[in-house]
Parts: structure tokens; C-alpha cells; sequence
């Protein structure tokens, strides 16, 4: 770790080295300082450019330190780049992420790479900044723009950011030298602004509904209230002094990663990192290149599942069993683009590039140049056998098949081939282009490479991975059937639907059971049920009466045309009938037994899940929970919120 000076002229260059994201800890804080007093000092010295060795800009502070006060602070070290008395530009490549983005917000200007992303992650840990990064950004580039950056957590692209004025200029190349040459021109031109702190005055007007309005929308996306923390700040920033806003902001900051949601969102960024990271003989695996995945299926997950690969640079085959299923796929697919460029979402001549990475066909034959074959077809282990059979006949040698089953025996799929290392299941969440978890099954003999290459691929698809064992619905649908084991029991002893729904999103859940059973379709859990030869009287006489959810237009609830779910009184009627034939006496059931009475026997399968070595870790549900059911990020996971919250929110309500 070091912080170098070079004079180039009358500009003196301070290079921060920190591999290998330079980030801001006390000791590189320290030499930092030191170079700021050295540059101040220097009467030969006109302007700094500030910079940083290796593969980025600072891209953030020390999680380490988080919750701590090591002097210098970073709020210290920027108030003394921003008083140097000399002209500072920052010279961004890489990412200039949390306190690197607040470091360059110190200096007057900011030039990047064209590569270079900006932006302020904080909210991720149910943090704001605390360095400026919410009250410096609101005077530099405005409310609405600062909230959606810091409430976001998202990152910026350098040109959107010199679009708003975040950036200055941007460079191709030569970064440095052409940082050197922007300030030298500025001095030249004596077009010198004042610092940041001083910009008030010319920040972009704010219309205050229009914040309100943004901040609900972060905090829906997110499922968490954390980015209210930064849309406070940014207020402040509107409305206090530059001294009054930064120490609110600071003591916001200080409060929150003082609470149980920091505590949660920490736990779950480092078990994302962990779930990610290959280990034991996974780790020492030179994973497979992968650029042609074919996939067997055109439905709704085959498509999406085509999609995600496209979208990620992957030239893509989906394969139907006839030519009118296959154009409904390829149909499907198209109007998926087409729905994004009227959104604005993505543009028209990027959509043309993805939907030009997919083709189709209904020949088996064609999948033999493919690198991955992930077969997406009917969840029936006879079905899936046969077709494992027909892809092992056609695909090349090191070809990696895999199945997207969400219940079945990924081991049974493989002995159905005569290369079963090369088999494991890619559990994909649908729609398979917009979620984020991918649950990774690893067969008994899939080989070390092969895993490694899966878990390549996640990061490439920008998915989360998470290695899982062989059993029946792996992690995260073997919990949930856990969870909603007592579901009908409920809804017959006196709990209404409605009623349960409600105690989820009370907890935090963004819809709860019922009404999630009725958007995946309530034909699923019964297709599985007759499947395993078992039964559940409630839901089988819905299905039976053609109540399959949503897609039927009545199911645990009516809907109307723009699928707003309304109680039944028929769904009442259809309960009471079936109660009174069990003899169950219908009584008035607290929101706090619908919690307990789902919630509990889920994390007791989680219990069982981690004793048979089917998740490695307890953090690794906590991920599965958390990106693929929706399970509130500022609880941390179910296994985190039983260890650690669960029994204290339960004492407080009782007081």
C-alpha cells in the first residue's frame, strides 16, 4: 500500500495503490493526507489530479471499518482536499464506488475512462453515504438525481453521469495524461469553479412530489425501507446549510449501521460473495469455455432462460419438438424486446442485437456445436429422461447438459446418459430474464470443472449463485413446500386468505402465499401432489372447480381485468363446506400464529437442509430466501432472522 506524488510541471499527480480496489482504509486515509499537505505546501504546485493504480478508482471504504470513527475520517480527508487552495480533478477508471465517488465529489472536476461506472451502494447495506455522497451530489447534479443514484445502490455509466453533471469529460485512453492537460487548459482559462460545498445556490431545482413519488418506488424495488435514509439526506441537502446537512447525514448514517436492518443487509452481502465463491476441489477446476448454450424449450422459462444468455453475449439455439411451438418461443421472445424498447428500457438496436444472438429449431442434430445444453421442458421425470438420452447422443464431447428441473432427481437425470460428470441441474427462477438466484445442483458425480464453469457463467448472466445437494425441490422450493404445509389448516380453522396475505406483507414479504399460489398457478402444487400420490382437500377442490389462479381469472381470489385480486365469497363458501366435513371448528386465528405456524416449520427444514449437507452453509438459504422468493432483505434470510431477530421482535411485541 502506498500514495505516490509526481510533479508533471506545475500539476502534481497523487496516485493512490491499494490492491486491489484501493479502498479507503485508516492507513491509506493517512498517506492520503500526507500527499494533500505536501501538494498544499508546494507554492510550484497549481493543481492536483487525483488517481489510482491498478484496475479502478477507489471503488469504496473498508466494510471492515463500517460502524467505526478511525482518524482521519474520510469526511476529514475531503474537507482537506476540498480547502487545498489549488484547482483538483479525479481522474476515474474502473469504478469510483461509496466513499471513492464521495473522495472525487472533494475535488473541482471529474474525468473518467469510458468504461468507468459511478455510484453510491451504500443502500445495499441499509446505509446512506456518509462522507457527502448525498448532500455534495444534490448541489452538483440535483435531488431527484442524487436519490435515484444513492437510493439505488445502482451503477452509472460515465457518459449518463457527464449527461447530468456528474462528470466533466470523459477519455478513450490515456487517462492521466489527458487529466493533466483538462486541468492545465481550466487554469489556462481561468475557468475555475468553486468547490462543491459552494454550488448550492446552482443546484437543479426539485419538484418535492416528484421526490416522494421516487423514494416510495426505491424503497418497493429494493423491499427494503433503506433508501428513505438517503431521501432524508437529500431533503436536508434542499433545505439546511452545507455544515447542518453533513452532520445530519453523518448522524443518519451513524444511527443505521447501528440497527438491526445493517446488521441483516451485511450478513447477506457477505454471504452473496461466499455463495458465489468456488471452494474445495471446485476452486482448482479450470472451468469450460462456454459461448454457444442451446436450449431445449421455447415456453415461458426456456425463453427466458434464452433471453438471459443473449442478453449476456451468448449466441443462443432454442430447440421445440415442432415448428408451431417453436414460433410461439421465438414469438414470445421477440415481444419480450419489443415490450422493452416501448419502455425505454433498452434500445431498438440493442434489442436487434440480442434477438439476433437466437435461433431456432426443431432438430435435435442442430444442439452438437453447442458448448451447454440446458433442457427446459415438462417437469416429468419420463420426459426429461428421454430427452437427457436424445441430447447425450448429439452433443459433443465436453459439452455440459444440464437440467432446469425445480423438484427433481438431478442424479436419475444423469444416469440416464452415459457422461453423468458432465450433468448438473441450473435451477433457473422465472421469468429466468429478470430474476437473480440460480440455484447450482451438483450431482453425486458432477465433475469439479463442471460446477466451476456453472458458477462462471452466473457471474457472466450476473445472477447469484448457489451450490446446492441433490433432494426433492433442493433449498428453496423444499422449504417453501415446508412453509406452506400448513397453509389449508390455516385457511380452515378461521385464517381467510386475505387475512394471510396481509400478515406476510406485514412481515415484509412483497405478496404472500395465496396470492402467489394464484400468480405461478394453483395447478402446479396439485400437478406436484398427484405426482407424489398425495392430496390437500382446500386447494384440489379449486383446482378441480377450474380455480387455477390468476391465468383462470379466479382462484384463492377473483380477478378482474387488470388482475387485482378481490375475496370470493364462492372460495368462503368452498372453505366452510370443507371444514365442517373434516369437523374443524373455525375460530379467529392472530397474525402472529400465521407467522409462527409457516414460518417456523420452513426454517425447521432449513434445519434439516444444513444436517444433510444439502446447502453448505446457513448463509447460503439466507441468499436462496433473499433473490429467490422474496424474502425481506432487511431480515437478512430466514436462518439469519431465527438466529438473531426472531426472538427479540417477538418480545417487543409483547411489551
Amino acid at each position: 500500500m502506498k500514495v505516490d506524488i509526481e510533479k508533471f510541471g506545475r500539476i502534481a499527480v497523487i496516485t493512490i495503490d491499494r490492491p486491489p480496489v484501493n479502498a479507503l482504509s485508516q492507513a491509506l486515509r493517512k498517506l492520503i493526507e500526507v500527499r494533500l499537505d505536501e501538494a498544499a505546501g508546494d507554492e510550484a504546485v497549481k493543481g492536483v489530479v487525483l488517481a489510482c493504480a491498478g484496475r479502478t478508482f477507489v471503488a469504496g471504504a473498508d466494510i471492515e471499518e463500517l460502524g467505526e470513527v478511525r482518524p482521519p475520517t474520510l469526511h476529514a480527508v475531503i474537507d482537506k482536499l476540498e480547502a487545498l487552495g489549488k484547482p483538483s480533478v479525479a481522474a476515474l477508471h474502473g469504478t469510483a464506488l461509496g466513499g471513492g465517488l464521495e473522495l472525487a465529489l472533494g475535488c473541482t472536476f471529474r474525468v473518467a475512462n469510458r468504461d468507468a461506472r459511478l455510484g453510491l451502494p451504500e443502500v445495499k447495506l441499509g446505509l446512506l453515504p456518509g462522507a457527502g455522497g448525498t448532500v455534495r451530489t444534490t448541489y452538483l447534479i440535483g435531488a431527484e438525481a442524487t436519490l435515484k443514484l444513492a437510493g439505488s445502490g445502482n451503477m452509472m455509466g460515465v457518459e449518463a453521469a457527464q449527461g447530468i453533471g456528474l462528470v466533466d469529460a470523459v477519455f478513450d485512453n490515456d487517462l492521466v495524461a489527458n487529466a493533466i492537460r483538462f486541468l492545465s487548459d481550466r487554469i489556462d482559462a481561468d475557468d475555475i469553479p468553486p468547490p462543491v460545498r459552494h454550488r448550492r445556490e446552482a443546484m437543479p431545482a426539485c419538484d418535492p412530489q416528484a421526490l416522494e413519488s421516487l423514494t416510495a418506488e426505491l424503497c418497493r424495488k429494493a423491499r427494503s425501507s433503506a433508501p428513505e435514509l438517503a431521501a432524508q439526506s437529500v431533503r436536508n441537502a434542499l433545505t439546511l446549510s452545507f455544515e447542518d446537512a453533513m452532520a445530519e447525514e453523518r448522524r443518519l448514517f451513524e444511527t443505521a449501521t447501528q440497527s438491526d436492518r445493517f446488521g441483516a443487509l451485511r450478513h447477506l452481502f457477505f454471504a452473496e460473495r461466499a455463495a458465489a465463491k468456488p471452494s474445495g476441489d471446485v476452486a482448482e477446476a479450470e472451468p469450460r469455455a462456454v459461448q454457444t448454450v442451446a436450449v431445449i424449450g421455447a415456453g415461458t422459462m426456456g425463453s427466458g432462460i434464452a433471453m438471459a444468455f443473449a442478453n449476456s453475449g451468448f449466441d443462443v439455439i432454442v430447440r421445440e419438438t415442432d415448428e408451431a411451438a417453436l414460433a410461439r418461443g421465438m414469438e414470445r421472445i421477440a415481444d419480450t424486446y419489443d415490450r422493452s424498447v416501448k419502455r425505454g428500457s433498452l434500445s431498438a438496436e440493442e434489442a436487434g442485437r440480442r434477438k439476433a444472438r437466437i435461433a431456432g429449431t426443431v432438430a435435435i442434430a442442430d444442439l452438437a456445436s453447442a458448448d451447454l445444453i440446458i433442457e427446459a421442458a415438462f417437469e416429468d421425470m419420463a420426459v426429461k429422461k428421454t430427452i437427457f438420452a436424445e441430447i447425450d447422443a448429439v452433443a459433443r464431447q465436453g459439452a455440459i447438459l444440464a437440467t432446469n428441473t425445480s423438484y427433481l432427481d438431478v442424479n436419475a437425470i444423469a444416469r440416464s446418459t452415459t457422461r453423468p460428470a458432465d450433468v448438473l441441474g441450473l435451477h433457473f427462477f422465472s421469468p429466468a430474464n429478470v430474476m437473480t438466484l440460480l440455484e447450482i445442483v451438483r450431482g453425486d458425480q458432477t465433475a469439479p470443472d463442471v460446477l466451476a464453469t456453472a458458477l462462471k457463467l452466473a457471474r457472466r448472466l450476473g445472477k447469484q449463485p448457489v451450490v446446492v445437494g441433490v433432494c426433492h425441490g433442493f433449498v428453496g422450493n423444499r422449504m417453501l413446500q415446508a412453509r406452506n404445509a400448513d397453509l389449508s389448516q390455516l385457511i380452515l380453522e378461521g385464517a381467510k386468505p386475505a387475512q394471510i396475505d396481509a400478515a406476510f406483507r406485514a412481515f415484509g414479504w412483497p405478496m404472500g402465499p395465496c396470492q402467489m399460489q394464484d400468480l405461478a398457478g394453483l395447478d402446479i402444487g396439485w400437478r406436484n401432489r398427484k405426482a407424489l400420490g398425495e392430496t390437500d382437500a382446500l386447494p384440489d377442490r379449486l383446482c378441480e372447480l377450474g380455480r387455477l389462479g390468476q391465468k383462470a381469472g379466479k382462484g384463492w381470489y377473483l380477478y378482474d381485468d387488470n388482475h387485482k385480486p378481490q375475496p370470493d365469497p364462492d372460495v368462503d363458501a368452498i372453505i366452510a363446506e370443507i371444514a365442517e366435513i373434516g369437523g374443524i371448528a373455525r375460530r379467529a386465528v392472530t397474525d402472529a400464529e400465521i407467522i409462527d405456524r409457516t414460518h417456523g416449520p420452513m426454517i425447521a427444514e432449513g434445519r434439516r437442509i444444513l444436517d444433510e449437507g444439502i446447502a453448505a452453509r446457513s448463509s447460503d438459504i439466507d441468499v436462496v430466501w433473499a433473490h429467490g422468493y422474496g424474502f425481506p432483505r432487511d431480515l437478512g434470510g430466514p436462518m439469519y432472522w431465527d438466529d438473531h431477530l426472531r426472538e427479540s421482535a417477538q418480545e417487543k411485541k409483547k411489551v
